[in-house]
């Protein structure tokens, strides 16, 4: 019998091999880890919240997560754009936003059925949908009306097997935001799994709507955690949360998983009413570092002739295209050549075109020496094969 990736090559790939070889010697403009780039969550506010546990530590699990942890939770939801109002028993804790997908792909499918995602895909999905035998059906994503979804391809890819479909909003790494109701989303009547871990950070939106505010009817799970929104990775807690109809048809079987696991530990559970209420300035100055940094980013790429970046509504990634290439590999090799290391588009899925992926979480003035250099490297090149 197979087991997990059983027979997949597992070696290093041209692109990881040609890193390593240049051994430092080139500016990385694709970190996403908050705490590599001078984002450090203010370790007083980290001290005080723990204080409390240590004084009074005992071990009360609950299915759901800490009720003062869930409530935390709530009142960050009432305080959206549209707001969605929850209650605590419509909370659900986890360790992570990675187990938080693979707990609602227990719940939702059973192997051999499918759930639509992105072609534009970050790529712990697929392994988490080989990890639970199901499969992934990428719906397109039109890069011409600023990757919003397509509704042709959405509804072409369900079939009778299909149990949920997946959104990315602030999508990674596109950056689109979905601020109204997609009438062949509604129509597919399907649960939705809303990934919102970049909802702390809009750019050219206004805001990030919880999508179960837009689909009230609909039972949607919202996945998020304080990962992205606090630069805190290390500490490992996410969540999701229920609108009405997801409650209502979901939430006994879902209290249940998570029972059966308990991953999410108590000291940062204990912690979290304090991170949300102390924490906002410091999520507040990482968004407005993020939004100069796009600003200083795009300014300095529109220069380039053969870059074509759109600005994302939010997140912090770009993903420009680069025009008069037709091999990512080879553009990233040459790239990485000339002191700069950037994903290409096909990391994420997407193979039309030349795509690179840069993160502008950097710390600035590495971000701009990356894209100073890698201008430079494009600057007279028309046509690579």
């Amino acid at each position: 019998m197979a087991g997990f990736l059983d027979g997949e090559d597992l070696s290093p790939n041209a692109i990881e091999r040609a890193r390593q070889a240049a051994a430092g010697r080139y500016i990385d403009l694709t970190s996403s880890n908050p705490t590599h780039q001078g984002l450090l969550f203010p370790d007083d506010i980290l001290r005080d919240a723990s204080a409390a546990y240590w004084s009074n530590r005992r071990y009360n699990p609950e299915p759901r997560g800490l009720q003062a942890a869930r409530k935390a939770i709530v009142q960050y939801y009432a305080e959206r754009t549209p707001a969605l109002a929850l209650d605590a028993d419509q909370i659900v804790v986890t360790a992570s936003t990675s187990e938080a997908y693979s707990l609602l792909f227990a719940l939702l499918t059973n192997p051999g059925d499918n759930v639509l995602a992105p072609v534009i895909t970050y790529p712990l999905f697929e392994y988490l949908a080989i990890v639970h035998h199901i499969e992934l059906r990428p719906y397109a994503l039109d890069e011409r009306r600023g990757w919003r979804i397509d509704p042709t391809s959405l509804r072409l890819q369900a079939d009778e097997r299909t149990r949920a479909v997946l959104v990315v909003s602030p999508h990674n790494p596109t950056g689109a935001v979905q601020t109204a109701r997609l009438p062949a989303l509604r129509a597919l009547d399907l649960p939705i799994i809303c990934d919102e871990v970049f909802a702390a950070f809009p750019y050219r939106a206004a805001t990030v709507p919880p999508l179960g505010a837009l689909y009230p009817d609909l039972p949607v799970f919202h996945l998020n955690g304080i990962s992205k929104m606090f630069a805190l990775p290390d500490l490992k807690l996410g969540w999701i949360a229920l609108n009405d109809a997801a409650h209502d048809r979901f939430g006994a079987r879902l209290e249940v998983l998570n029972d059966t696991f308990l991953s999410a530990n108590t000291l940062t559970q204990t912690m979290l009413p304090s991170i949300f209420e102390r924490g906002r300035a410091f999520t507040a100055a990482m968004h407005q570092r993020i939004r100069e940094s796009l600003d200083m980013a795009l300014t300095m790429l529109s220069g380039c002739d053969v870059v074509r970046v759109r600005p994302p509504d939010g997140g912090y990634y770009l993903f420009p295209e680069i025009i008069g290439w037709n091999d990512e590999e080879a553009l990233t090799l040459y790239l990485l050549k000339h002191g700069v290391l950037v994903h290409p588009g096909y990391f994420y899925g997407y193979e039309q075109g030349a795509h690179i992926v840069i993160s502008c979480l950097i710390e600035p003035t590495q971000l701009r020496a990356g894209i100073e250099r890698l201008i430079v490297a494009l600057s007279g090149v028309t046509r690579h094969a």
